[in-house]
């Protein structure tokens, strides 16, 4: 097995996995941004359950928090100061696949809770119709989205009839999704944790997790939009359900608390998947935790 970096050294690296880029200003609309709107066959029955800018953020946020080295970067073109005409124009266009993400977003929510499988023809009628040719680069955005946010992998089950499933990511069983209507699922931010933890050296101080949290807008005693109040979540609910450990540090005085995976965790999902995970995110496993990736490569090996 190699030899772990000191443990100051491998303290930065965690930090700098943890540590989000500069996040990109929401977009506004300006007076001359299309709007976007549903087809009869698809609308929305409740206000969205976040506006969309905030949507957006929070998938930004997820990605910068799994160490994306590309999100924290400005591209080159920034730099090259296209013409206002250009920028107002390509403001517009995002604003406009944003709001049709968000819809798409909302219907694949819809078809979770009704467990429904969804056809790719419903999908289609959720974008407008001037706008069809989209599709592929809103329902990447919306995948994304449902996965970071929400912790759901959107899988055809059945290419013949272009008919999908959205299951919960990583292995995992657990959604949080209640019978009310406005209930959202929480396995997304569940898999944060479950990253931090491992980024962490398999236990993370209380402080540490809420220190991240706290970057997502999730704060203990504050009730968030999708995931509730999340001190109940982490130090009751996921504990009973066996998905995390909330213990105190020994001999901490004063008191100091810790999180590691629950059994149920170690059961359903594997420090590979959540190494998977982090590639699938970033296209690569970050730079500042790939010893943690030989460890993980090398304990499969040896096997239990």
């Amino acid at each position: 097995m190699p030899e772990s970096p000191p443990k100051e050294e491998r303290c930065r690296e965690v930090a700098a996995v943890l540590s989000p880029g500069p996040s990109p200003p929401p977009s506004v609309p300006g007076p001359g941004s299309p709007s976007v709107t549903c087809p009869h066959s698809f609308q929305l029955s409740s206000p969205r359950i976040m506006p969309v800018d905030r949507l957006s953020d929070l998938r930004n946020m997820v990605v910068q928090l799994f160490g994306s080295e590309e999100a924290a970067t400005p591209s080159p073109s920034s730099s090259s100061g296209p013409p206002p005409s250009s920028v107002e124009a390509e403001a517009s266009q995002q604003d406009a696949l944003l709001a049709m993400m968000a819809d798409l977003v909302e219907f694949l929510l819809l078809k979770y809770r009704a467990k429904e499988p969804i056809a790719k023809a419903e999908m289609l009628n959720v974008v407008p119709r001037g706008a069809q040719d989209q599709f592929p680069d809103v329902l990447s955005r919306a995948s994304e989205c449902m996965l970071l946010v929400f912790g759901l992998d959107l899988k055809e089950v059945d290419p013949g009839e272009h008919t999908y499933t959205l299951f919960p990511t990583l292995g995992l069983t657990w959604d949080g999704v209640l019978s009310d209507e406005l209930s959202q699922p929480k396995t997304g931010l569940l898999v944060v944790v479950l990253v931090v933890i491992f980024l962490q050296g398999d236990r993370a101080p209380e402080e540490v997790v809420w220190e991240t949290l706290g970057v997502m807008g999730v704060c203990a005693g504050k009730v968030h939009c999708i995931y509730g109040e999340p001190r109940a979540l982490l130090t009751q609910v996921w504990v009973q359900e066996g998905y995390l450990e909330y213990r105190q540090v020994p001999h901490s005085d004063p008191a100091r608390y810790e999180f590691l995976w629950g059994p149920r965790a170690h059961a359903e999902t594997s420090k590979v998947k959540i190494l998977e995970h982090l590639l699938r995110v970033n296209g690569r496993v970050p730079r500042s935790c790939r010893f943690l990736a030989e460890e993980v490569v090398n304990e499969e090996e040896e096997g239990p």
